[in-house]
């Protein structure tokens, strides 16, 4: 019976992981659906997307431990460039597309507030998927989504101010409660019942990409007449956004003299934001209901990019290392 229950439980997490890995395809199949019925999604608005994104962040603050923090200490420099990438590369390149494109105020401001946020957990999958460091990437993605409670109201602030006043205290503490708070006691979760977090842990992703196709879906819907209005235009920003971030991520690597894991690694940490979280501190701008759609559209797009990226790095064998240089 015992090899039965484990054999049962092994293909389960094997459709489990399967699944998962359909990311893109449930964000962009829900999305789809919501612009022809948008009725179908909009019932998941306001407190739900807060508590769904809080949720995600509770499931990725349990995949979390003590020993992880101590790890981050024996990869600095990596680490360390990547979030610098993330809060460098993606804010100028947000606010730059925002005024290239000549984005209406609402639509520019949530463009920037996409870029300001951290890398998104789904960066961990699409890391797998491409053979790149999947440790590196999920303590990029950790370490970001820490240093977000700082510096994505700064840095909306700082660029997203030149459009409307940003409150940057509201939305700290918004940043606070939807994504500190969730992964600490995540966290607290790992070390206290691990019984419980072994159970949850195999279902937890998928619960993650359901819910972040849930809010996308949810956005487009809410927001269908605005984007089929301005497609053109944001749908091009939104994808040099991504584009750039991943182009430029996986260069400054490359001119850094990182091997190709690591370069592979950053290129889709910096590519790939918390698209969720834009959409749940967009509400911070209450007289800029569209500022939301650039949100929904980028979980959209960067999954797409980082899906297609991931395919065509699995079929080439990356380069030997030359130097460990994440170990400096």
């Amino acid at each position: 019976m015992g090899i039965i229950r484990c054999e049962i439980r092994f293909q389960m997490i094997r459709l489990l992981n399967v699944l998962t890995n359909w990311f893109p395809a449930w964000v962009l199949g829900l999305c789809a659906a919501a612009l022809v019925r948008p009725a179908w999604f909009t019932w998941f608005s306001g407190q739900s997307i807060v508590v769904g994104l809080a949720v995600i962040m509770l499931g990725m603050g349990i995949t979390l431990s003590v020993e992880d923090f101590r790890r981050v200490l024996t990869m600095p420099r990596a680490v360390a460039v990547g979030v610098l990438c993330q809060y460098s590369i993606m804010p100028l390149l947000g606010f730059g597309l925002a005024r290239l494109f000549q984005l209406e105020t609402s639509l520019a401001v949530g463009l920037i507030l996409v870029a300001c946020c951290p890398g998104g957990t789904a960066s961990n999958v699409v890391a797998y998927i491409a053979r790149a460091n999947v440790a590196l990437s999920v303590l990029m993605t950790m370490c970001s989504t820490f240093a977000a409670v700082f510096m994505t109201p700064m840095l909306t602030r700082w660029l997203a101010g030149t459009y409307v006043p940003v409150d940057a205290w509201a939305l700290l503490l918004d940043t606070v409660k939807v994504v500190l708070v969730p992964v600490l006691a995540g966290l607290a979760l790992h070390h206290l019942s691990p019984r419980a977090v072994k159970v949850i842990l195999p279902i937890a992703p998928l619960v993650a990409v359901i819910t972040i196709a849930l809010i996308c879906a949810s956005i487009v819907g809410q927001r269908a007449a605005d984007i089929k209005a301005s497609a053109g235009s944001l749908l091009g920003a939104v994808f040099l956004l991504h584009a750039g971030g991943f182009g430029l991520g996986y260069l400054f690597a490359r001119l850094l003299g990182y091997d190709e894991l690591i370069r592979r690694t950053i290129s889709t940490e910096v590519g790939m934001q918390n698209s969720g979280l834009a959409v749940v501190l967009s509400r911070n701008f209450p007289d800029l209901p569209a500022a939301a759609t650039p949100g929904a559209i980028s979980a959209v797009m960067h999954s797409l990019i980082g899906s297609a990226l991931a395919a065509f790095w699995r079929r080439r064998l990356p380069d030997l290392p030359s130097e460990k240089k994440d170990s400096v």
